[in-house]
């Protein structure tokens, strides 16, 4: 059978939906691709978000890899992509996870916003969700971010970033997940593009850089989300996206990666 296709300007699977809670059909859709977005307003209660704030508020930063990551992008947590070499998870990664837990502990909060935020991506997925693991060991749940001078045009691929399997699983699909802490009411905006990698676009990778120029995704399909706090948002980021810097107040995010692996389970590292 040949399937007759009409030339459309418009992908109508290339969308953002919006809902009260993540449940295993939208989960399911974003996975095939039949959306490439699922937004939860108030996902965590104000209350809780506010006393996470207030704590990384008090807390040292630091900045992914200035030679690679520009502008720079503050980070609260261990990202994996610090720690790669030939390919793989450098042995320079397992300590600064264990120094990441002392220094999220340190924080005093009264609830662990990771597990939080994983019971609620995960309460209606029959396959569970937990803590992806690496030779054994367990990831780091996921990073605080504050990009107040934006992300590049770039995208996230785990099967393209590291040679092999990350994780102690087979990865079929990939998603991020971000739960908004602050949002300046100017700027901040999420950019997502109906674009994914392909070998020419390296002609528009930035010097260095994790990054690609704007042209590579000129005249693409695109959508705009502007988070609110409290705000759960899961996407596909093998699609080309950006943030667009802020003006005013900080914007600040929990943040993790989601490997769909092929028994059925989610699976997150930072």
């Amino acid at each position: 059978m040949i399937s007759v296709i009409e030339s459309v300007s418009h992908d109508s699977f290339f969308k953002s939906v919006t809902t009260d809670h993540f449940d295993r059909g939208r989960i399911s859709d974003l996975a095939a691709g039949r959306i490439a977005a699922i937004r939860v307003p108030d996902l965590l209660p104000r209350s809780i978000c506010e006393e996470v704030l207030e704590a990384l508020t008090q807390a040292k930063f630091e900045s992914y890899g200035q030679e690679r990551v520009y502008p720079t992008v503050l980070r609260f947590g261990v990202g994996v992509s610090d720690h790669r070499h030939g390919g793989a998870v450098a042995d320079s990664y397992w300590p600064a996870v264990r120094e990441n837990e002392d220094r999220w502990r340190s924080l005093g909060l009264s609830i662990d916003p990771f597990e939080l935020c994983r019971k609620a991506i995960g309460t209606d997925w029959p396959g569970g969700i937990a803590v992806g693991r690496s030779g054994g060991r367990q990831m780091c749940p996921g990073v605080a971010r504050e990009p107040n001078d934006g992300f590049q045009v770039h995208f996230d691929n785990v099967l393209r970033e590291f040679k092999g399997n990350l994780l102690d699983a087979n990865i079929i699909s990939q998603f991020a997940f971000n739960l908004y802490l602050s949002m300046p009411d100017d700027g901040g905006e999420t950019v997502v593009w109906r674009h994914r990698w392909s070998p020419a676009d390296e002609a528009f990778r930035l010097p260095n850089s994790y990054g690609f120029s704007e042209d590579v995704v000129a005249g693409v399909e695109s959508f705009v989300l502007k988070p609110a706090v409290g705000e759960g948002l899961l996407f596909d980021p093998r699609n080309y996206h950006a943030v667009r810097p802020s003006r005013g107040a900080r914007r600040m995010a929990l943040g993790m990666s989601i490997g769909l692996s092929d028994t059925g389970q989610l699976l997150t590292w930072g």
